[in-house]
């Protein structure tokens, strides 16, 4: 293999890692303020598609990025207030299995509204442009993804560590019921939470999506289940560790398809957790929690 093949396949291989890592960070995120992995989110990145589709279909191309951003925050947050806030003062079995139930949901509902047949994902002429450096080519959104990926980590990053919401979010993720105590509007804080999750997964949809071109209802699936494994792998709960899976697990599931290895690409993700479950439950970056008695 040339060192312009292993290139290409390297640059691919970030860039699909940076849309893994934007939606990683939005299990993570809600897993830290309420120990809750939210199987729905593969399907609101789904749904991202969906959205763009049809507002491509009757706006310009930078007034369907807002629209489709803005709708798929609005839905992360609706998700929460009627499946999540109800239960929650439940038993923590309880709201993980209304989150498998509102993915369910999603998929079929998805499945009766636009049928499971796949719709092709409009083209944003300026994202497929095509830049080449000697042998190697790109398309501009193979560059910008992970560009953007840093950028938009680092700007959560100050907002977390300088703002008073993102205070307030390192509180409420420390201890839920003193941070209650402490006059901290909890509802606010977990609306917050879900609305840069949902705000991140469709930013992450349109990158995704353009390279892929097509959507049907269960596209959120299997890439869901490997932003997942992404976000455990860093360490659920920490950004910047499930930013480093997103882009690990991108990248060797590159190279694996570009050695011939197709068929093992998404054995590996799965495969990764166990091994990662077994050697470092908490991740690369995650901290051993100490149970108080």
């Amino acid at each position: 293999m040339s060192m312009s093949t292993i290139l290409q396949h390297c640059l691919t291989g970030i860039s699909l890692g940076g849309a893994y890592a934007l939606i990683a960070i939005g299990y993570t995120l809600v897993y830290g303020i309420l120990r809750l992995i939210n199987f729905a989110h593969g399907e609101i990145f789904m749904m991202a598609g969906y959205f763009m589709i049809f507002s491509l279909a009757s706006f310009p191309w930078p007034i369907a990025i807002v629209i489709t951003v803005v709708v798929t925050t609005l839905m992360g947050v609706i998700i929460e207030r009627v499946a999540y806030k109800p239960l929650r003062e439940a038993p923590r079995m309880s709201i993980m299995i209304s989150a498998i139930g509102v993915s369910f949901l999603l998929q079929n509902l998805s499945t009766y509204l636009f049928t499971a047949i796949p719709r092709g994902y409009p083209e944003i002429p300026f994202l497929k442009r095509i830049f080449r450096v000697g042998d190697v080519s790109a398309s501009f959104v193979t560059i910008l993804t992970p560009v953007l990926t840093i950028v938009l980590v680092m700007v959560l990053m100050g907002l977390i560590n300088r703002t008073k919401t993102g205070m307030a979010m390192r509180a409420v993720s420390k201890d839920f019921e003193t941070a209650k105590l402490m006059g901290i509007n909890i509802n606010r804080i977990i609306s917050v939470t879900f609305a840069i999750g949902s705000f991140l997964a469709a930013v992450g949809s349109i990158l995704y999506f353009t390279d892929r071109m097509s959507v049907t209802p269960f596209s959120g699936t299997l890439p869901g289940l490997k932003c997942f494994v992404a976000a455990v792998f860093g360490g659920i709960g920490n950004i910047p560790g499930a930013v480093v899976g997103g882009f690990f697990i991108g990248i060797v599931e590159t190279l694996l398809v570009a050695l011939g290895y197709s068929t093992f690409s998404d054995a590996f993700t799965f495969l990764l957790l166990i091994v990662m479950l077994l050697v470092r439950p908490t991740g690369l970056f995650g901290e051993k929690t100490v149970e108080k008695v």
